[in-house]
């Protein structure tokens, strides 16, 4: 039997693609065109006008006279820097390299209104002071969460450096987690760096972020590099800010040693089953201190807290919080080939009078 062809009308178009069935797109279809470069750069420019325009009445300038100091002139010598309002009552932050031991300071606005202002609180280890005008309803800044920040955001610093009140420059965050010494000799953590330009002047005033939300407190720079600054985080910034506001002072904990970092023969600390070979050789111990009554000697070496492991002397003085202060606590150690376990109980320091 013989099966009848199809006629022309029902096959299929032959030698022709499937994709021709589907209609092409409408040619007046809308594409949406990416922005130039002009638009791009206006958008940016606006960004970082309407930050200063936000935050600027909050910036101020600051001058300190220091007793006993003089200049060639036998002028009292002195010093500038910057700062920010934190309440709407008076209240400002700035570094404590900026007003330490200063016996009159005198605060600066955008709008030339000038102020003395009295030191509330100073933390040379955190690099951060607190000071008080008597001023009602004062434009102040609100502080972000410096864990949100992120590497490539957009950074803008207000200060005076050299004196030039109100200075603005814009880079973004470098880097994240950096760490570096106070003029104390503390080491500082959760360091921002940064390449927005920062000069001496600069110090104390705020680092923000592109909805004018403080992200750090503008602190060093390098001289001899080009844009590597570096700002204390915000977080850091708001708890000291609050201690400081409260006390006067931030408490932490001390035990009265001072050591050195060394490593730990790889086979003592396989012996004893340290999880790292690296601890603190105590080097001395403060009379009547904790860590006398706790029977630490010199030589010991530290190698945890509370069971974790301590592997240099500035996560040790990390681990000084106020939360440990009248807390018995184990302190481990290597002496000779023994591993102790020692209990200690921290008493508060005292800046004036100890130093750990």
């Amino acid at each position: 039997m013989r099966i009848p062809k199809p006629s022309q009308s029902e096959r299929p178009n032959e030698g022709v693609s499937l994709l021709s069935s589907f209609s092409p797109e409408p040619p007046d279809a809308f594409v949406p065109e990416a922005p130039d470069d002009d638009q791009l750069l206006d958008s940016y420019s606006r960004t970082i006008s309407g930050v200063v325009q936000k935050v600027k009445a909050a910036v101020v300038n600051i001058r300190v006279q220091h007793p006993g100091r003089r200049d060639r002139g036998g002028q009292e010598s002195g010093g500038s820097g910057s700062g920010f309002v934190i309440t709407p009552d008076g209240f400002i932050l700035t570094n404590s390299h900026v007003v330490h031991e200063a016996d009159k300071i005198e605060v600066t606005f955008a709008d030339g209104r000038s102020a003395p202002a009295t030191l509330v609180g100073d933390d040379p280890d955190s690099d951060l002071a607190v000071m008080r005008i008597h001023a009602p309803n004062l434009v102040h800044v609100r502080f972000a969460d410096s864990q949100l920040i992120r590497v490539g955001q957009i950074a803008i610093a207000i200060g005076s450096p050299y004196g030039f009140q109100q200075t603005v420059t814009a880079g973004v965050v470098s880097a994240l987690g950096r760490s570096m010494r106070a003029q104390s000799g503390r080491l500082m953590d959760n360091i921002i760096q940064t390449d927005a330009a920062l000069n001496p002047g600069n110090s104390g005033g705020p680092l923000v972020n592109s909805h004018g939300e403080v992200i750090g407190v503008n602190t060093a720079t390098i001289m001899p590099a080009q844009g590597i600054c570096f700002a204390i985080a915000s977080r850091t910034a708001e708890f000291a800010a609050a201690w400081l506001i409260k006390e006067g002072r931030i408490r932490r904990s001390w035990i009265g040693i001072a050591g050195q970092n060394v490593d730990i023969h790889p086979r003592v600390a396989r012996f004893h089953h340290l999880p790292r070979s690296q601890g603190v050789r105590i080097v001395s111990i403060e009379p009547k201190s904790p860590a006398e009554r706790a029977g630490l000697r010199e030589g010991d070496i530290l190698v945890a807290f509370k069971n974790k492991s301590v592997t240099s002397i500035d996560q040790f003085q990390g681990c000084q919080v106020a939360a440990e202060i009248g807390v018995t606590s184990p302190l481990t150690v290597l002496r000779h080939t023994d591993k102790l376990e020692l209990q200690v109980t921290p008493e508060e320091w005292q800046p004036s009078v100890r130093r750990n």
